[in-house]
């Protein structure tokens, strides 16, 4: 084994598939999960896909106490993915309290038992949310942060604020910053992908359930903004490329391949696609028809965004693979197989 691995949130979207690529590449990990945006049924996946069933700790990373059990309970830690935050725009906006509470004390937490526990390395799950509305794209790490458009964004660049103040501080940890874009598709096996309870915050998994029947239509918030069609563009990066990213800055920092105790990321394609192109590619992929409608612009939205990937691709040594059609196919297939099982 190359390490023992703490991923939080590992039983969600992104954490599930970067638990698999960690597996693949030899590390044995470690999962804490409270099962509040997740399914204890993402472990079948996982052992399916990669055959080993890793430790799963159900708790909560905002108790201290619960981490101190799970890190005497499973000695030799040497890195922690931090997934393990509440992560949905528009949900903060109505809920800023939630959101504050639960992601900055999980932070908090993690960043104070790793120098207890001899924890080397840090990865943590940001965001581009931090650069607000850009100024041009596609946008590099050394574009400003701006005053964040929500307060999930807020905790983001909260956060990334803690662990710089924490690694400058002496602290014996290193810790990589990835700012990634959105996040979607499904592993290409389908025994895992993006299931959030209840109705879906994020635009994927709404399209998916729209064109399975589950919802009636789906919402794109604005056709009015500056953009070639009028619907807000993102830089949309298949989860397992994104899974990848998450293994190589742990490689970076556990054999010390780099001097800097902190680095930042950006993770996306490099291409800016709009709500509606997205909907098309779907539609393109699969053959089926997603029944949608226009509605008025959403608090929170930044207009354009996507990224410039050129350090990652450079120093990481990762780039982003999938093609759009691709990641919106295994996306469907994922929805396919949970009505297979009954699931929606």
């Amino acid at each position: 084994m190359k390490g023992k691995i703490l991923v939080t949130g590992g039983l969600g979207f992104i954490g599930s598939h970067t638990t698999v690529e960690l597996q693949q590449s030899g590390y044995e990990v470690v999962i804490i999960d409270n099962l509040s945006n997740s399914n204890i049924g993402v472990l079948d996946g996982i052992e399916k896909i990669t055959g080993i069933r890793p430790v799963f700790v159900e708790g909560d990373c905002t108790d201290i106490n619960t981490l101190h059990e799970l890190f005497k309970a499973n000695p030799g830690i040497n890195g922690i993915i931090n997934f393990a935050a509440s992560k949905a725009v528009g949900e903060s906006i109505v809920k800023p309290i939630l959101y504050y509470r639960n992601n900055l004390n999980i932070l908090i937490n993690l960043l104070d038992l790793m120098p207890v526990y001899g924890v080397k390395g840090f990865v943590f799950s940001s965001s581009c949310t931090v650069y607000g509305e850009p100024d041009a794209n596609p946008i590099t790490e050394d574009a400003p942060t701006k005053k964040a458009t929500s307060p999930y964004g807020a905790t983001k660049q909260m956060s990334e604020d803690i662990i710089t103040d924490v690694v400058n501080s002496g602290s014996p940890i290193k810790a990589i910053l990835l700012r990634y874009f959105n996040p979607i598709g499904a592993h290409p096996s389908a025994e895992i992908g993006e299931l959030p309870n209840g109705v879906p915050q994020n635009l994927v998994p709404y399209l998916t359930q729209t064109a399975i029947g589950v919802r009636k239509e789906l919402s794109v918030f604005g056709n009015d903004y500056d953009t070639p069609d009028g619907s807000c563009i993102r830089d949309f990066i298949n989860v397992v490329d994104l899974a990848k990213a998450h293994v190589v800055a742990l490689e970076r920092m556990l054999g010390d391949k780099s001097d800097d105790k902190l680095e930042v990321f950006n993770i996306g394609t490099g291409e800016g696609l709009s709500v509606l192109q997205l909907i098309n590619a779907f539609e393109t992929a699969t053959g089926v028809k997603v029944p949608h409608k226009i509605v008025g612009r959403r608090d929170g939205d930044i207009v354009k965004i996507w990224a410039d990937p050129k350090k990652a691709n450079e120093v990481l040594g990762w780039k982003a693979e999938a093609s759009i059609e691709d990641t919106m196919l295994s996306a469907w297939n994922w929805q396919k197989k949970l009505r297979e099982r009954g699931v929606m």
